[in-house]
C-alpha cells in the first residue's frame, strides 16, 4: 500500500513533535549537580531546579536546629477517596527515628550552606531492607528556604527500593526505582507551620521557631 506524501508529511511532523515533548518532559525533573555527602546510611545532594526558583540560599541553620525540626515532622500517605476517609483516621506518623535526624542533621545543615538561589537539598536516609542483599530502607525528600519559610516535600518514607542499578542476572536489565509518592505532611508547633504566600503552599516558618529554642 503507497502512502501519500501528505500523509508522510503530516507522520513525520507528529513524529518530530513527540519527540521534543518527550524531550521537554524529561527536563522538566530537577538533577543533581553536587554531591554533598554519600555513605551507606545517608545521602546529601544539590539539585538545580529548571525553572526560577529563587530561594533565599545559602542559609546557615545550625545543626541542633535542623534536629528539632526534623522531629517536628510528621506524615501520612496521601490517599483518594473513599480511602481517604478511612486514612484521616490513622494518626500521622514521625517522619524521622532519632537515629535518622542524628545522621540527617548535620549533612543537611552543611548542605544549606553551600546550595545557591535556584537550587534545593535532596537528602535520603538508608536502612536495610526486608531483603538485605536486594532491597534497602529508603526515606527521603528534598528542601528549601525561601526568606523564612522552610519548605519540606517528602518523596519516600520507608520505601523499599533496590540495592543494585541493574538486574543481578543481566547487568544491561536496569532495576529502576519505585516512583515518589505523595505525602500529608505536617509540623508541630502548628502555628509555625503557615502558608508561604508566594508559593500557596505549607512550610514551616522557621525564624520564628527557632526563637523558641535555647541556643544551640
Amino acid at each position: 500500500m503507497r502512502v501519500s506524501s501528505e500523509h508522510t508529511g503530516l507522520l513525520n511532523v507528529c513524529g518530530v513533535v513527540f519527540a521534543i515533548l518527550m524531550l521537554a518532559g524529561c527536563a522538566r525533573l530537577p538533577y543533581t549537580k553536587t554531591v554533598v555527602h554519600e555513605d551507606q546510611r545517608v545521602a546529601v545532594k544539590l539539585q538545580a531546579e529548571v525553572s526560577p526558583a529563587g530561594y533565599s540560599h545559602p542559609v546557615e541553620i545550625p545543626p541542633p536546629y535542623i534536629a528539632a525540626i526534623l522531629r517536628g515532622l510528621s506524615l501520612r500517605e496521601q490517599q483518594r477517596l473513599p480511602l481517604r476517609w478511612f486514612a484521616e483516621e490513622v494518626p500521622p506518623r514521625r517522619v524521622f527515628r532519632e537515629d535518622e535526624v542524628e545522621v540527617l542533621a548535620p549533612q543537611l545543615a552543611a548542605a544549606l550552606q553551600q546550595v545557591g538561589p535556584e537550587e534545593r537539598v535532596y537528602f535520603e536516609v538508608f536502612a536495610p531492607g526486608v531483603n538485605p542483599r536486594y532491597r534497602r530502607d529508603v526515606t527521603g525528600g528534598w528542601l528549601a528556604v525561601r526568606e523564612q519559610y522552610l519548605h519540606i516535600t517528602m518523596d519516600y518514607f520507608h520505601t523499599q527500593q533496590p540495592v543494585e542499578k541493574s538486574d543481578a542476572y543481566d547487568y544491561n536489565y536496569p532495576t529502576p526505582w519505585t516512583p515518589p509518592n505523595t505525602y500529608l505532611l505536617y509540623f508541630e508547633p502548628g502555628r509555625f507551620y503557615l502558608t508561604d504566600p508566594k508559593t500557596d503552599s505549607r512550610a514551616v516558618d522557621y525564624r520564628a521557631f527557632l526563637k523558641t529554642l535555647p541556643p544551640p
